[in-house]
């Protein structure tokens, strides 16, 4: 028996195993459009065996991306381009995720392998938004300090962004509250210096966000699950930390959040994190047990038995795996085997199985 191998049950849903694929960029989209290259990255992580293959920060609008080739979803033509993709995820037994994302101030720059540096609007690029009009590095751009018209906006994009994923047959979403995007700018008092509703104290900082997942909590159909990933602390003192990740997860169970995916860091450029085997883990764990909701946990999970003891144990629900599904899109199908549990494989594939 393993627990890693056991069914998840989120709702109506089911899932056949622990281990979710994490949204992972692949700056391969035009003009926010999935293509061959998501098809393949995407439906061969399902073939391999995944529980859930969760598409990457996807933007709500052309000015929520991180990139000009980031996905996104702000028309019902992006819906129908990722339609395919998700019948395959699905048809292969893995559940099929989307992640709601808006870059904020860390928006409109160049793809990693070309230096992730920002765009100017003569390279494809825009003037990011933000709650405040601090830029991401000295050399980024002085962000636009949004509105209240522009947050309604964003409300409204997150809005019809939640619609069109029912409609392209995706079965959860996450919405991004992590990494220092925009909503996590407006959860960390490093990032939010405003003066209105939505700044200062905690309970302020955190309307803008509860707002967002509320309105996707309040479309998104009541016999599916719905998810959040934070960024759990900033690592850097004075700013986002656990204990104010712990009361914004009560806040989101109430509002019908059903797991936590817990991350780190991201909104301080060369912020040092003391990365390490599962050393995240402890924050899935926290919001586990000091709120009662399930969560999952992302990090330097390399090992089957690692992932497999990580569940046995009860320090989070799922195993969230990226750069390790990047290796080897059939990790899970290797994990069934070293743990020695007999899983199903495709029948393409069963003379490999033994």
């Amino acid at each position: 028996m393993s627990h890693l191998f056991s069914a998840l049950q989120f709702r109506s849903l089911t899932f056949r195993n622990r281990i979710f694929v994490s949204p992972m960029c692949q700056y391969s989209s035009r003009d926010g459009f999935p293509n061959e290259w998501h098809f393949v990255h995407l439906g061969s992580r399902a073939v391999g065996g995944a529980g859930m293959v969760m598409v990457e920060a996807t933007a709500v609008s052309q000015e929520g991306r991180i990139s000009p080739d980031d996905s996104g979803i702000w028309s019902d033509a992006h819906a129908e381009a990722f339609a395919p993709i998700v019948r395959f995820i699905r048809r292969h037994g893995a559940v099929a995720g989307l992640q709601l994302a808006h870059a904020g101030r860390k928006a409109s720059t160049d793809v990693p392998w070309k230096g992730g540096g920002p765009l100017g609007p003569e390279q494809r690029g825009w003037q990011p938004i933000a709650p405040s009009p601090l830029p991401f590095t000295d050399s980024h751009p002085v962000p636009r300090e949004a509105t209240a018209d522009d947050l309604e906006m964003v409300r409204r994009q997150f809005e019809d962004a939640t619609r069109r994923a029912l409609t392209a047959g995706f079965q959860v979403i996450e919405v991004h509250l992590a990494h220092g995007y925009l909503l996590h700018e407006f959860l960390s008092p490093l990032t939010n210096l405003r003066k209105d509703e939505y700044g200062g104290n905690l309970e302020n900082r955190m309307r803008f966000p509860l707002s967002i997942t509320r309105a996707v909590r309040d479309i998104w159909p009541e016999d599916l699950p719905l998810f959040v990933r934070i960024s759990a602390t900033d690592w850097v003192k004075g700013g986002w930390d656990l204990e104010q990740s712990v009361e914004l997860c009560r806040r989101l169970k109430e509002q019908g959040i059903d797991l936590i995916d817990c991350s780190s860091g991201g909104l301080v450029h060369q912020t040092v994190l003391p990365s390490g085997p599962g050393y995240q883990t402890p924050f899935a764990t926290a919001m586990r047990r000091k709120v009662g909701i399930a969560t999952g946990t992302v990090g330097f999970i390399t090992d089957p038995v690692q992932a497999e003891q990580i569940v046995a144990t009860g320090l989070a629900d799922a195993v969230v795996l990226a750069r390790q599904m990047l290796r080897n899109p059939y990790g899970p199908l290797e994990a069934a085997r070293v743990l020695k549990i007999d899983v199903p494989w495709p029948d393409q594939y069963l003379r490999a199985k033994q």
